[in-house]
């Protein structure tokens, strides 16, 4: 841990997370905070997609989605899940696996309103992961859905937030010759401590 300094320093795996996110929002061309989201089925067999996360808390990783959807149920019945969050413009990765949670209540509320009109019509419109006979049909259920519910739409029932509380989390900088480094943070539970050992690259 001696050696870990510049963007690898401090104390709190979470504080340097937000810092390296908020400086690639300064240089990412589109969506800096798009992390490959990796979950498994009920038979092991892995699944991976991109999703945005919305919110780096001071023990966990936030983003938000539709509850019937794939990767919620396979969340839902594994009940853990690993992302990567790569900067390539800074050649820097995050990576974290964890157990996860659902977000609802009042902060699933609050995101779900701050989203665009359209987008929360398209919450409420969309069996997300489900068979669609047509893009019309898509849209003429993003009618209906407007007509119910009007400028204002409460957040569905089935749509809401995931937090991953990481285990383990990695950050990874790209290095001359491929010297990349590494540092890794581990627990085994979440009222330890974290331990930290640089990583071969």
């Amino acid at each position: 841990m001696t050696d870990r300094s510049g963007i690898f320093a401090g104390a709190d795996p979470f504080d340097i997370a937000r810092a390296w996110l908020a400086e690639a929002e300064q240089s990412e061309i589109n969506d800096p905070n798009a992390i490959a989201l990796s979950t498994v089925d009920a038979d092991g067999m892995p699944n991976v997609r991109m999703v945005l996360l919305k919110e780096i808390e001071d023990d966990g990783f936030v983003f938000y989605t539709n509850y019937g959807s794939v990767k919620a149920q396979e969340i839902d019945g594994a009940g853990k899940a690993a992302f990567v969050l790569h900067s390539k413009s800074l050649r820097r990765q995050i990576r974290a696996r964890g157990l996860v949670e659902r977000v609802d209540g009042q902060q699933a509320d609050e995101y779900y309103a701050s989203r665009s009109l359209k987008s929360r019509l398209g919450a409420w419109a969309s069996q997300q992961s489900q068979p669609l006979s047509s893009r019309g049909a898509l849209m003429a259920e993003v009618a209906r859905v407007t007509a119910k519910h009007g400028p204002n739409p409460a957040r569905p029932p089935f749509w809401g937030g995931f937090r991953i509380r990481p285990t383990e989390i990695e950050f990874w900088a790209d290095g001359q010759f491929r010297l990349h480094d590494r540092f890794r943070w581990t627990r085994t539970d979440f009222s330890q401590n974290w331990h930290v050992e640089r990583l071969n690259p």
